[in-house]
């Protein structure tokens, strides 16, 4: 998947989980995706938040603290 796409999707339940109060809308980021991401997709946004999270929302980058990290690929 391209990085755009992958920031897109996060930064799309970032703006839902932005009606929510903060706390919640982070757990709730965090949540969805460790609950419905697949370990690569996890794998390429840890990638992208390892280089700085160009692009990404800061509900995004907050979250990114309760988001399971992937084990690296074989």
């Amino acid at each position: 998947m391209s990085a755009e796409k992958l920031i897109r999707m996060a930064n799309q339940i970032a703006t839902f989980m932005d009606s929510k109060p903060h706390a919640e809308g982070v757990a709730g980021l965090a949540g969805h995706i460790n609950d419905f991401w697949e370990p690569r997709m996890r794998r390429q946004l840890f990638e992208i938040l390892d280089a700085g999270g160009a692009g990404l929302k800061p509900l995004v980058l907050e979250a990114a603290a309760q988001i399971r990290r992937p084990a690296e690929a074989a």
